[in-house]
C-alpha cells in the first residue's frame, strides 16, 4: 500500500511539472511571439513576461527583435554617366510585426536576409544610376543613403515586417579604367583651378605693383617739392646772413674771402697761376694793410 501510494505521488509530481513546463513560457525583453495552434497565429505580438498556453496543441515562437545586421555582397553599380562604381554595404534591420515576419519566412532569419538582400541591391541601383560619378565621390555616405533607406523600410516593413534602420556604404571603390580616367580628370580640373589662381595672382600683383609705383611717384614728387622749398629757403636765409655780415665790416668780409680764394688756389701740390704783380688777386699779399690804408 505505501509502495503504490508513493508512485502515485511521485507521478502526480511528474504530471505537474510536466504540464507546469509546457503550459508556462518566458517571453525575453529582447524578444517577441506568437501563439500558434496546428500551425495557425490564435495570438500576435505577445509582449515580454510569464504567459500560459495549452500543451501539445498550442506552439510558441520567439524572435529576436533587438538590432540585426545583413552584410550584402559586394556589387557593381553603373552611374547615371554609364561608369561602373564597386559597392561594399551593410544594413541594419529589425523585427517590428512579428505576425507578418513569421507568415513572410516561417521565422527563418536566414530566409528573411536572402529576401531583403535582392531589395537592398536594387535599392542602391537606382540610387547610383541617379547620379553621377562627381556627385558620388563628393557627398556625404550618410546623405547618399537617405533615400535608399526611407523607400526599402516603407516596402519591408509591408512585406515581411521588419524596418530597415540604417543602410551604410563601407567602401566605394572604382574599377582600374576608372580610377585613371577619375584620376586624369581631377588632375585637369585642379591644374585649371591652379592656372585660374595663378592668373587672379597675376593680376593682383600688377596692381599691388601699380599702385605702388603711383605712390612711389607721388611720395618722390612731394619730397622734391619739399626738398626744392627747403634748399630755396635756405639759400635766402644764406643770402640774408651773408648780406648782413658784409653790411657790418665790408673790408674783413672782403680780406676774409680773400684768404678763402688763396686756400682753395694754392690747396694742390701743383698749383700754378699766372697773374701780373700788381693784380687784384695779390692785393692782400702785396700789402698786408687794409684799402683804406693804400688809398
Amino acid at each position: 500500500m505505501i509502495n503504490n501510494r508513493s508512485l502515485l505521488i511521485v507521478g502526480g509530481l511528474a504530471a505537474v511539472a510536466w504540464l507546469a513546463s509546457n503550459s508556462l513560457y518566458v517571453v525575453d525583453e529582447t524578444e517577441r511571439a506568437v501563439k500558434l495552434r496546428f500551425g495557425e497565429i490564435i495570438e500576435e505580438n505577445i509582449q515580454p513576461g510569464l504567459h500560459v498556453k495549452v500543451p501539445i496543441t498550442q506552439t510558441v515562437r520567439t524572435f529576436d527583435t533587438r538590432l540585426l545586421t545583413l552584410d550584402t555582397d559586394t556589387s557593381r553599380y553603373l552611374t547615371q554617366e554609364q561608369k561602373a562604381v564597386i559597392v561594399d554595404s551593410y544594413v541594419k534591420w529589425q523585427i517590428v510585426n512579428p505576425t507578418r515576419y513569421y507568415e513572410a519566412t516561417s521565422g527563418d532569419e536566414m530566409v528573411a536576409e536572402r529576401l531583403i538582400q535582392p531589395r537592398v541591391d536594387e535599392g542602391l541601383r537606382n540610387e547610383f544610376g541617379r547620379l553621377n560619378l562627381q556627385q558620388i565621390i563628393a557627398e556625404r555616405r550618410d546623405d547618399l543613403m537617405t533615400g535608399p533607406t526611407e523607400e526599402l523600410d516603407e516596402l519591408m516593413r509591408e512585406e515581411l515586417g521588419v524596418a530597415i534602420r540604417d543602410i551604410r556604404i563601407k567602401r566605394i571603390d572604382l574599377p582600374d579604367d576608372v580610377t585613371s580616367a577619375v584620376f586624369e580628370r581631377m588632375r585637369s580640373e585642379r591644374e585649371r583651378e591652379a592656372r585660374e589662381w595663378r592668373a587672379q595672382g597675376r593680376e593682383e600683383s600688377e596692381r599691388i605693383r601699380a599702385n605702388a609705383d603711383r605712390r612711389r611717384q607721388v611720395l618722390l614728387a612731394q619730397a622734391n617739392e619739399r626738398s626744392e622749398t627747403l634748399r630755396g629757403e635756405g639759400d635766402a636765409q644764406a643770402a640774408s646772413i651773408f648780406s648782413q655780415a658784409y653790411s657790418q665790416d665790408p673790408e674783413f668780409f672782403s680780406f676774409w674771402r680773400s684768404l678763402e680764394a688763396y686756400r682753395e688756389s694754392f690747396s694742390g701740390d701743383d698749383s700754378l697761376l699766372v697773374l701780373e704783380p700788381d693784380s687784384e688777386f695779390f692785393r692782400y699779399l702785396n700789402s698786408p694793410s687794409s684799402s683804406s690804408d693804400a688809398e
